[in-house]
């Protein structure tokens, strides 16, 4: 059999990423370098600030990770990028990069979508089983994605305002935690307990998310206290907000298993690496006889490896672009 080999690029957000993978599983090499410590400042990403230092990095780190492999541009079968969705400026660094390697070197170019990428960071772990429930968690995303067959995406359903890793950030925020506050929150809330009232958000018969009610809740709840003169027990309030999140997360994610009759759930994304949810989805997987897949942690945040996986998968379908490929800031997983 002959391996074909991905060259993959991730800039979607601020981390600045190449990895070159081999048929869709095998890990040759990875290059992630990010940017946390500089938007740590400024509490959050700052889009002119992660574009710059793409632009600055992207050459090192696809330089970086070819030595890294020991491999040459001739060694490999084509380039693949993430294409969108993520913020504009930094999406565009890579795409250019994509597009100039596979002009110069006569590769084929393979457009990829963020979700699918992230979807297919399983990969590298174990091969998919079909059909399965996508559950994709990340600071930009929330999404139930049913997968019948290779690089078949069916969205059911999805966050009709803020994602949940954003909600995440933006709770830790007005509970004086430092960016980035989703793990802080994870973190403190095993040391915490329920005890704030805190609403179960969106908890309706559909398969779409709401936080902004949650966040918004949060947010009251910490201004009253403090009007009355009271301390927030801040390992309190994030367990109470932490299980909230897990609880309307795994409720519609175990009934579109059970509705859409799967065996199979994979979990992706930078939230998918918070302790609290893959405890609970371990727990009910294993109670309902339901295969679970979560990535390690290091495929779980933006990566190229995994932008590769699922690039392998669109090559061999055919999936290509010209060099009239731009960047979306938004677009529909299909």
């Amino acid at each position: 059999m002959k391996q074909t080999y991905i060259l993959a690029i991730e800039s979607s957000c601020d981390e600045t990423s190449v990895a070159i993978i081999r048929n869709g599983c095998d890990e040759v090499a990875t290059v992630v370098l990010t940017q946390m410590d500089i938007h740590a400042t400024f509490g959050g990403v700052v889009p002119e600030v992660a574009s710059r230092h793409h632009i600055e990095n992207i050459t090192i780190v696809i330089e970086e990770c070819l030595v890294k492999a020991n491999m040459t541009m001739d060694e490999i079968d084509a380039i693949a990028v993430t294409y969108g969705p993520g913020l504009i400026g930094s999406l565009l660094i890579g795409v250019q990069a994509a597009k100039t390697l596979a002009y110069i070197y006569q590769k084929p170019l393979v457009p990829v979508h963020h979700i699918a990428g992230h979807i297919y960071a399983n990969n590298l772990v174990k091969p998919l089983q079909f059909p399965l429930i996508a559950l994709v968690v990340s600071g930009g995303h929330t999404d139930l994605i049913y997968m019948k067959d290779d690089y078949s995406f069916k969205h059911i359903g999805g966050t009709l305002d803020d994602a949940v890793g954003e909600c995440y950030d933006k709770a830790a925020r007005v509970m004086g935690l430092p960016y980035p506050g989703g793990p802080r929150v994870d973190q403190l809330a095993h040391t915490g307990e329920d005890t704030y009232g805190l609403p179960l958000p969106k908890d309706d018969e559909s398969y779409d998310f709401s936080f902004s009610g949650l966040k918004s809740a949060v947010l009251n709840l910490s201004h009253n206290e403090r009007q009355r003169g009271n301390e927030i027990n801040v390992a309190n309030l994030a367990c109470s907000f932490q299980n909230r999140v897990i609880e309307i997360l795994t409720k519609k994610t175990m009934r579109a298993i059970k509705d859409y009759q799967v065996e199979h759930l994979i979990v992706a994304g930078g939230v998918a690496a918070n302790k609290g949810l893959r405890e609970r989805l371990e727990r009910l997987c294993q109670q309902q006889q339901v295969d679970l897949s979560i990535p390690p942690i290091q495929y779980c945040t933006d990566n190229a490896a995994m932008i590769g996986a699922a690039g392998y998968y669109a090559y061999q379908l055919g999936h290509r672009a010209d060099m009239t490929l731009n960047a979306k800031a938004n677009e529909p997983l299909s």
